[in-house]
């Protein structure tokens, strides 16, 4: 197809998948980016027009097939006469050897006239032999066969390996096609597979922003609740302790001792007052000043000495 015969999207783009797969070399071009650059794929579908399927020009590829049609009627030339040497060489061997062994007159020994004569039917029959036996090793149900039936099937054997041959290459080429397509298809799993991975790391990141501050919160409640109870728990050890160690006597004695107490500095208190009153009106007083000076320092050491036994107390009631 030229590049000015009209086609459908659908065709060029098929053209151009069969080209990049079995006239260029192995190259991942999807179909996407063909229709990004249409120039370049116009620059294909020409090249197309001007190649064959091993991607050689038309020309040298007709001149190519030209010459391996020579080489091989060169080479079946060279084979066939190289198959006659060696065949007429083997003979000669066993002539020779025949001669060596058997009891034989010197004149029979230097008779080539007899040896000229049968030797054509020996490469008859040794080449027969040769053939007989390619065709076993090619197909081993024919060694029970008959010699015409083994003689058609060697007829036919060049034929049949002709055939093999076309399909080895057949199958070759298709294997060939199918890594291509492999290689396409491992790159676009591979980029597939890339994406799926991001697309699982965002979601997993998403998911662990959006659980990270209830978890958190959870956590906070749960060790918030474990402290209360273990604050709980040792007020409740601290009880046991007490009621163990203190009777309801005791208690009730050092409830009294600390009214008493409690009382004690209520006075002592009023006392400082009282002093502090007197000390306000007394204070441009000399050495009667310094006196009452002392008696407030003492009133205020002695509330001071019953406050700390109040605390002392009051310890040792909890």
């Amino acid at each position: 197809m030229a590049s000015g015969d009209f086609c459908s999207p659908g065709e060029g783009m098929e053209i151009l998948q069969q080209v990049c797969s079995k006239q260029l070399p192995p190259c991942n071009l999807s179909e996407v980016d063909l229709l990004q650059n249409p120039y370049f794929s116009k620059l294909l579908l020409g090249l197309s027009q001007h190649m064959d399927e091993s991607g050689l020009s038309l020309t040298l590829a007709k001149e190519q097939a030209q010459a391996w049609k020579e080489v091989r009627l060169h080479k079946t030339t060279w084979l066939r006469s190289e198959i006659l040497q060696r065949v007429i060489q083997e003979l000669l061997v066993d002539y020779y050897v025949k001669t060596q062994d058997t009891n034989l007159t010197s004149e029979d020994k230097k008779d080539f006239v007899w040896m000229r004569a049968r030797l054509p039917l020996d490469v008859e029959e040794q080449l027969k032999k040769k053939c007989f036996t390619l065709l076993c090793y090619h197909d081993p149900n024919s060694d029970s066969d008959s010699e015409t039936l083994k003689a058609a099937k060697v007829w036919k054997l060049a034929e049949v390996l002709v055939d093999e041959k076309q399909q080895c290459q057949d199958a070759k080429s298709q294997q060939k096609e199918q890594m291509v397509l492999l290689e396409k298809k491992s790159a676009t799993y591979s980029q597939v597979l890339l994406r799926c991975l991001a697309l699982l790391q965002r979601l997993l990141q998403e998911h662990r922003l959006k659980t990270q501050s209830e978890l958190d919160r959870i956590n906070a409640q749960y060790l918030e609740i474990k402290c209360s109870a273990m604050i709980l728990k040792l007020r409740m050890e601290e009880l046991k302790i007490l009621s163990d160690a203190y009777t309801a006597e005791k208690v009730e004695v050092h409830r009294l001792i600390r009214d008493r107490l409690e009382g004690a500095i209520r006075l002592q208190e009023q006392d400082m007052e009282k002093s502090r009153q007197v000390l306000s009106t007394y204070e441009v007083l000399g050495e009667e000043f310094d006196r009452l000076v002392k008696e407030y320092t003492q009133l205020k050491q002695a509330a001071e000495n019953k406050r700390w036994a109040l605390r002392e107390f009051n310890k040792a009631c909890r």
